[in-house]
């Protein structure tokens, strides 16, 4: 019953700036990690960033010092800054986040994903 719900995505050149935003709603009891992945046509799904409640983060090589992954636990809701775009980066973009939903009492372990964000990027 937990829902994500992307935007931020469109049509940027290359060189310029993004922010994708995931909101989540529901009845959360914590979130424990939060990700971004992307699927570029004719590709499989990679791993974009994830950042840990302990806010250790991971990026893949290929965007290491252009974009920023970041969560606002209070707002359930993860970032993803994206600078210096690339043609290359073109891909629909999804958030997943690792959550626990019930309260004290009643808990259940979900793996829940956004609906995609397109972003393209121009030469």
């Amino acid at each position: 019953q937990v829902q994500l719900v992307e935007s931020g995505g469109g049509l940027v050149q290359a060189g310029g700036s993004l922010r994708l935003s995931c909101a989540a709603s529901g009845n959360i009891f914590s979130i424990n990690t939060m990700a971004w992945y992307r699927q570029a046509p004719e590709k499989q799904r990679e791993l974009v960033a994830i950042v840990t409640r302990g806010g250790s983060t991971n990026y893949a090589d290929s965007v290491k010092g252009r974009f920023t992954i970041s969560g606002d636990n209070a707002k359930n809701t993860v970032y993803l800054e994206m600078n210096s775009l690339k043609p290359e980066d073109t891909a629909v973009y999804y958030c997943n986040y690792h959550l626990i939903q019930g309260d004290d009492i009643y808990r259940n372990d979900l793996d829940v994903w956004g609906q995609g964000t397109l972003v393209t990027v121009s030469s």
